[in-house]
């Protein structure tokens, strides 16, 4: 499989897992165990027609027309902030979701602070904001950076909404592990050769040992072993990365990872983009249900932009 098709479905794949979450975010496990998503609706909680994405692909595609010139942090984050001010990247003109953490980060950036420090630094700043859109940034860094550098770069992108190490180390784990999926055939073997890498670096930084202790699931392996009911699919970073790389593991296409992310309920968009983004690489653009992709809102603008952040890429 080309890099260009791992790219478009790692994209695609994002966008077609919001979309497909859309519809349900905030009705319970309950309530979707009793009538499960099947297939590309709309509608529901936010009255989005079928393949409306939310803030979740829109801050990623602000992110990606950014790194088509290069990395330039004080770019991302004006686009972000075009995007919450005057609907840059929105499905239908008009923002109709985003986290409180995100929004006054957005101020943040507006009264001119180091778009670094923009973000939430508490404990109680650790939603997926910053994780629902980092994906991008996996194949703008490519393995031949160092990964000190790697992840001070993650770290910084993380930072514009969420700078609290518990959102950072989220970020890294998800990105290395897209990397790592980049190059490998076995998407097992490439998690634990993920953990062990992300496991070996944290060794050598000074980390608060209890924030890595919260992805000690996911780092020391046993995460694939989890049941559904060790899931849930709430708007906390720990929980949204265990579950996305659950769904990705223990199914073996991308249509049932996605919508076992989507059933899991809550933060049913935002679950299902993150394991979508994973899926997407890992299987391919082929793999991706075709009248899922078709019912995508503005679909052609999005494949321009995954053309331009390739052309991007190979002119770094």
């Amino acid at each position: 499989m080309t890099f260009s098709e791992k790219l478009h479905g790692a994209i695609l794949g994002l966008a077609v897992g919001d979309a497909l979450g859309v519809p349900y975010e905030f009705l319970t496990r309950e309530q979707m165990n009793e009538r499960p998503a099947t297939d590309m609706v709309g509608f529901g909680t936010h009255n989005q027609p079928p393949g409306t994405w939310s803030d979740d692909s829109s801050l990623t595609f602000c992110l990606m027309e950014a790194l088509i010139k290069g990395y330039d942090l004080q770019d991302i984050a004006k686009n972000f902030v075009r995007w919450r001010d005057t609907n840059f990247w929105t499905p239908h003109g008009h923002v109709f979701d985003i986290g409180i953490t995100t929004h006054e980060s957005m101020q943040n950036i507006k009264k001119g602070h180091a778009p670094e420090i923009c973000g939430g630094f508490d404990e109680y700043s650790n939603g997926n904001g910053s994780l629902m859109r980092i994906l991008p940034l996996a194949f703008f860094l490519g393995t031949d950076i160092d990964i000190s550098e790697r992840y001070q770069m993650v770290k910084e992108v993380s930072s514009l909404t969420h700078a609290h190490l518990r959102s950072v180390i989220g970020c890294f784990i998800y990105t290395e592990y897209a990397m790592e999926l980049l190059n490998a055939r076995d998407k097992m073997q490439a998690y634990l050769r993920t953990m062990k890498r992300v496991r070996d670096y944290i060794a050598h930084q000074d980390f608060n040992p209890k924030e890595i202790a919260h992805y000690q699931a996911a780092l020391n392996g046993t995460l694939p072993t989890f049941t559904n009911d060790q899931l849930t699919g709430d708007g906390y970073v720990v929980n949204s990365l265990n579950a996305s790389i659950w769904c990705f593991l223990n199914t073996d296409n991308y249509g049932d990872a996605v919508l076992r992310a989507v059933n899991l309920g809550e933060d049913t968009d935002t679950t299902a983009a993150i394991t979508g983004g994973l899926a997407g690489l890992h299987y391919g653009l082929h793999a991706l249900p075709e009248h899922w992709i078709t019912t995508l809102a503005k679909l052609d603008n999005i494949k321009d932009l995954i053309r331009r952040f390739e052309l991007g890429l190979e002119n770094q």
